[in-house]
């Protein structure tokens, strides 16, 4: 494969289907309950059958499409185990792997890149990939001081592909609905879209990448590798071994996933104090377990851009929720456009709808599971439920739309990890707001 599909009929044609296959599998679903089949047996298997097909199609496609496939595998423990088991695995697929690039491209773009003499800055190049994911591969290299490092390399047409996709993506927001009610789709799509298109400039991914490893430079517990060089559609950063965390998750010992999980939510709540960024790719295949136990991290192409650290209003309503004071709770949501002035809303029943998400906090150590994830999937779900018509009535503003997203897509791995650690101490040390500071 020399590049990615740019635009072509074929690919637009498999993403269209989505939409219409799940719309024929609904009509089917209405004839079989009137023919007297159980409701939510026959809801079960709609969704489980939209599902496989959305991660069959998705799987295939570079680009955009793939991207988004990652982004939407970090919620599959939300989906209940029965329906989850049959692609479980292809999700895990989706979040690391996508066909490779012959040798002849990958000289090509070398390069164009660093040079017509680019051999020279390396001591031994592999020309076939170890690793490849959505808009880019991964070689290994010795540079020519010595050091192992990375060379990721962008795919040919990845723009173009990006933008094609991310345009049929918007199509797919009726059927995700589908798979996921309490989802605020449409806006989801369009951040996504932002960010996925950020991810192009490899120039600076880099720079992002420069800032984190500063900021965590011989950090005990959390590794970045060190940029050595960049140019627009390619970089080279120290080479890091570990064990990913797609393998902690499907064999890891209990150690590993606790420690995996602890660190993950640690790189999650310090990153906007120590480096002003939030690393806003939280799937599987951008982490491993270090040999000296320490969280590696890589991909920093999606970040959210947080110079003042993150907001101090998301630590200061998580804790006056916890504390039960739904008057302030609604007073601080209205004031930062959480909830706009002509909805009417009681107060308590936006805490208690928010309570449940905060239920991690309540404790010095906190499990969490598939089970749990599940459980608050289906609370949202359920259309006539005092919790669904809260979610309805709540408005997330454009700013906050990039945080949402990483913080419940790094529960949904905490989820698939089934960490224990004390994660209300995370919270407390990094997250303003969260520990009276005063205000009140």
């Amino acid at each position: 494969m020399s590049e990615i599909p740019r635009g072509s009929i074929n690919r637009t044609a498999r993403l269209a289907s989505l939409p219409l296959s799940a719309a024929g599998r609904v009509t089917l679903g209405w004839g079989q309950r009137l023919i007297g089949k159980d409701r939510d047996t026959v809801s079960a298997e709609i969704q489980r059958r939209t599902a496989e097909q959305v991660f069959e199609v998705l799987g295939t496609l570079k680009g955009g499409a793939m991207k988004f496939g990652q982004a939407l595998s970090v919620f599959e423990a939300a989906i209940p185990d029965e329906y989850a088991e049959p692609y479980r695995e292809a999700l895990t697929k989706l979040q690391n792997a996508a066909p490779p690039m012959t040798p002849a491209t990958v000289r090509k773009l070398m390069a164009q890149q660093l040079g017509s003499g680019w051999r020279s800055r390396f001591q031994d190049f592999e020309e076939q990939a170890t690793a490849a994911a959505s808009i880019g591969q991964v070689h290994h290299a010795v540079w020519h001081d010595g050091r192992e490092v990375a060379v990721k390399i962008q795919y040919p047409g990845a723009a173009e592909a990006l933008r094609a996709d991310m345009d049929q993506l918007n199509r797919l927001g009726p059927l995700l609905g589908m798979l996921n009610p309490g989802m605020a789709v449409r806006p989801l799509l369009q951040e996504l879209r932002d960010r996925v298109m950020e991810e192009i400039d490899y120039t600076a991914e880099a720079e992002n990448q420069r800032i984190f490893a500063r900021g965590y430079a011989d950090d005990p517990e959390i590794r970045i590798p060190r940029v050595v060089a960049s140019a627009p559609k390619a970089i080279v950063s120290e080479w890091m071994r570990g064990t990913g965390m797609a393998t902690v998750i499907a064999s890891g010992t209990r150690e590993q996933r606790d420690r995996t999980g602890r660190l993950l939510a640690e790189l999650h709540f310090s990153a906007p104090q120590r480096v002003g960024l939030l690393h806003s790719d939280p799937h599987p295949g951008n982490y491993m377990l270090t040999p000296d136990d320490r969280l590696g991290v890589i991909d920093f192409g999606s970040v959210a851009r947080l110079p003042n650290g993150s907001p101090r209003i998301l630590g200061r309503m998580t804790r006056l929720a916890l504390e039960g004071r739904a008057d302030e709770v609604m007073a601080g949501l209205r004031a930062e456009g959480f909830i706009l002035d002509k909805i009417d809303i009681d107060p308590q029943d936006v805490v208690d709808y928010l309570v449940p998400f905060a239920e991690p906090l309540r404790h010095e150590t906190f499990h969490f599971t598939r089970r749990w994830m599940q459980a608050e999937a289906a609370r949202l779900s359920e259309i006539s439920s005092s919790d669904s018509r809260v979610a309805r009535s709540l408005n997330l503003p454009p700013s906050y739309l990039m945080i949402h997203r990483v913080t419940f897509g790094s529960i949904g791995v905490l989820c698939q990890l089934d960490a224990t650690a004390p994660f209300r101490e995370i919270v407390e040390r990094w997250q303003p707001g969260f520990v009276d500071d005063g205000q009140d």
